[in-house]
């Protein structure tokens, strides 16, 4: 018996060696691998709330656990827990922030049978790891389709003679200076002016992403300034709240808030994470390799845009996006057209996109700007003619 224990306790061992060194002979052995979680901030960040929601629906669905970290901070803090997850035996370890980028991929190094994941990185193609992933989707389609709304509502004003044509100005609450709220404006924008002729926008940075105090308050500021309807890329309730209380179309981010702000949001559009989640979970069960760099679209139900709030949006709104989606998909109609915009009054020629480091990339070719086709991070970040930026130093 006691020869038996031993012989079991080497099998152990064995096993166990055998799934550090060989992650695809652990997945075989592993149907139920577990999964890590970790959030920038908690469930009352509708961009955080957005990834849980989508995590805990693609595990239920496919039978696996997961476990979350909630507040976890863009510093060491975050290697730290991103080793502690996979010392609890998860599988895969998912980080939803640009800033843990970095950090998970320092991970990444010291378990090289777990795979790590960062949102929106960029270090997949300079980390030279197997093991370490990046993953997106192309959201700029939901923006521009967000911003045909508001467009359609700014005609609205215009025509009901609320506003005149020169005063359709949209204020916009950014959190960085990064490309991917660069793009995500733009797109919004470019959305607007392809129906109204006459918009403008204001952008306003609040250097983080999560801030209710200062959202609010770059809201009223952009008010103060012209702003007739607002937009944000940023994470709290700070800019709908405004929005509500001072009867401002909003378009919102990540949720639907027509519940929470019934007189003024118009509609939102986001990620779904649940096709990418259901992508990587099934990748571990079945042995087959992580995409070391993941850009999900509209096809595959990657962008949603929420239910319009037809109380507060423009008549004909439905049907104008359900024909803009069509062209969209279809590739009659590119976001980034450069017949579409002009940067300090001349058309855009050429751009040398920076993918990651010494590898950059012409990315304006048959006429449009090739948003998210060399990396799932945005890399669009000029400022067009009609975007204002009132701060630049975030």
């Amino acid at each position: 018996m006691k020869k038996l224990f031993m012989l079991l306790a080497y099998v152990s061992v064995a096993v166990a060696l055998l799934s550090s060194l060989c992650p695809v002979a652990a997945e075989a052995a592993e149907k139920n691998p577990k999964m890590g979680f970790i959030f920038f901030y908690d469930e009352h960040s509708n961009y955080d709330a957005n990834f849980m929601a989508a995590a805990e629906q693609a595990c239920r669905e496919q039978g696996v656990e997961c476990i979350f970290r909630k507040s976890v901070p863009e510093s060491e803090e975050c290697a730290k827990i991103a080793a502690e997850l996979a010392q609890e035996g998860c599988r895969v370890v998912f980080a939803d922030s640009f800033g843990h980028d970095a950090y998970m991929a320092e991970a990444a190094k010291k378990f090289p049978a777990v795979d790590f994941i960062t949102a929106t990185g960029v270090k997949s193609h300079t980390a030279g790891l197997p093991n370490y992933h990046n993953a997106f989707a192309t959201i700029y389609e939901g923006r521009y389709l967000t911003g045909i709304a508001a467009g359609l509502k700014l005609n609205e004003m215009i025509a009901a003679g609320k506003i005149s044509p020169d005063k359709a100005k949209i204020g916009y609450v950014g959190a960085f200076t990064y490309p991917e709220v660069i793009s995500g404006y733009t797109a919004f924008f470019l959305g607007a002016r392809s129906v109204c002729k006459t918009a403008t926008m204001d952008v306003l940075f609040t250097g983080s992403w999560y801030d209710y105090d200062k959202e609010k308050q770059a809201a009223a500021q952009l008010a103060a300034g012209g702003a007739v309807l607002l937009g944000q890329h940023s994470d709290s309730m700070g800019v709908p709240s405004f929005c509500e209380a001072n009867n401002i179309p909003d378009v919102a981010y990540n949720d639907s808030l027509e519940k929470e702000c019934p007189k003024t949001f118009l509609l939102s559009c986001k990620i779904n994470w649940v096709p990418y989640f259901t992508n990587i979970i099934d990748s571990v069960k079945n042995g087959k390799a992580i995409a070391r760099d993941w850009t999900g679209n509209m096809a595959d139900g990657s962008i949603e845009v929420s239910a319009i709030n037809e109380r507060v949006a423009a008549k004909g709104t439905a049907k104008a996006l359900a024909k803009a989606k069509q062209k969209l998909s279809s590739g009659k109609v590119h976001v980034f057209d450069a017949r579409k915009f002009t940067v300090n009054g001349a058309k855009l020629e050429s751009f040398a996109a920076a993918i990651s480091e010494g590898d950059e990339r012409e990315a304006l070719k048959d006429g449009y700007f090739h948003e998210s086709e060399y990396r799932s991070a945005p890399y669009f970040d000029l400022t067009i003619d009609g975007v204002t930026l009132l701060n630049t130093a975030y």
